[in-house]
């Protein structure tokens, strides 16, 4: 390892600590009570945002540090080892998916109206694609935007799961622009949190991920102007797979995360636990399963450092990213329910943070893509549709 480099990994870990810090004093004494109110306060966007957590690789013109991807990952890395993956959704969706959609695709004047704000935790960001009746198949949605006449549009539709869709001051939206194009006809718009005719629906309860406010949203002949377009009109659903991998990759990154985690607080568990007159540790199968999910988390550990290496350099392509989101989420599945199992009893019972950890953990089979959708993708790679 040459000196530049081991002065990285220096800063990489005082950067971790200033996350660890933030995670301890602002969130620990908090967070039950937020999951009990199905809500983040707004308050905890600005302090987070103050401490740099938000936005934290946009560059600095537009209120981010400019700091490397692993920055980032970071963040969500803590976050997730902590268990606070309702947190960590929130996080990513405006940090590692709305924001680099805009700086990507928008116009300058898009970039300065949004990313500032969003950098300082002033203005949240969600992605507004699925809707009640489609699910994965984004070319079915039937949100739809109609040319005004004076360059504008009128959005009518209405979306389902949104992330962050409480507390969204900008909303990404996919809608049909040419209802007949099929995958060509998708637009993408920017929405503005307040705009007439936008109205958000109820926060929907989750059997995990409960502080994560997951909405339905309505959209009643909404007046969008041109320049509310994101990227070019009927390009949106190029835009969407151009944009995926990070989402997904970013999955990844808390799925190894959240086993970590959880492995982490079984062999707490387990080394001080006694039955049968010894620690649950001292058990053979114990410690087979501990070896069983520490070689797991390994691997897994090894490709998604190998995907972060590819995305910080431009060659991170969208089987890869179906792979590692297919690959780490059913390990992440795996591992918390085999150290559930360690707990015997305790394991089911709410006030021990392992059961926080499988509620949390089974979401990530199915958002960014169910895993059946990213098998198709990898298999359509290899042998074609």
């Amino acid at each position: 390892m040459d000196a530049s480099s081991a002065a990285d990994d220096s800063d990489l870990s005082t950067w971790r600590d200033t996350v660890l810090r933030f995670l301890n004093d602002e969130v620990e004494p908090h967070y039950a009570q937020w999951e009990r109110d199905g809500i983040v306060p707004k308050s905890l966007y600005l302090k987070a945002a103050e401490t740099g957590l938000l936005c934290v690789d946009l560059p600095e013109e537009y209120g981010g540090s400019g700091a490397p991807f692993e920055y980032s990952c970071a963040v969500a890395e803590e976050g997730s080892r902590l268990g606070y993956m309702s947190l960590v959704s929130n996080f990513m969706m405006h940090s590692d998916i709305v924001a680099p959609y805009i700086l990507h695709l928008g116009t300058e004047a898009q970039k300065q109206k949004y990313l500032l704000r969003m950098a300082r935790g002033e203005c949240f960001g969600a992605l507004a694609m699925t809707e009640p009746g489609t699910g994965s198949d984004l070319q079915a949605i039937k949100t739809y935007a109609v040319a005004d006449g004076n360059g504008g549009y009128r959005l009518n539709g209405s979306k389902t799961f949104i992330t962050n869709g409480q507390h969204a001051g900008v909303i990404i939206v996919a809608a049909k622009t040419d209802p007949k194009a099929g995958g060509k006809g998708m637009t993408l718009f920017l929405l503005d949190g307040e705009k007439p005719g936008f109205k958000r629906g109820r926060n929907l309860s989750k059997i995990g991920m409960h502080a994560a406010d997951t909405s339905e949203l309505f959209f009643d002949d909404v007046q969008l102007d041109a320049d509310a377009v994101l990227g070019r009109v009927g390009g949106g659903f190029g835009h969407l797979i151009d944009e995926l991998p990070r989402e997904r990759l970013m999955l990844a990154v808390s799925a190894v995360a959240h086993a970590e985690g959880a492995l982490e607080r079984t062999i707490e568990y387990v080394t001080q636990r006694k039955a049968f007159g010894a620690t649950v540790a001292s058990f053979q199968n114990t410690r087979f399963e501990l070896a069983k999910i520490k070689t797991d988390i390994e691997v897994h550990r090894a490709f998604y450092e190998k995907c972060r290496r590819l995305y910080a350099i431009g060659q991170f392509d969208v089987p890869t990213a179906a792979m590692i989101k297919l690959a780490t989420s059913e390990m992440e599945n795996r591992v918390v329910d085999a150290c559930l199992q360690l707990f015997g009893g305790y394991g089911y019972m709410a006030e021990y943070p392992i059961s926080r950890y499988w509620l949390d953990a089974r979401i990530q089979r199915i958002y960014g893509g169910t895993n059946e959708i990213m098998k198709e993708v990898i298999a359509r790679s290899l042998v074609g549709r």
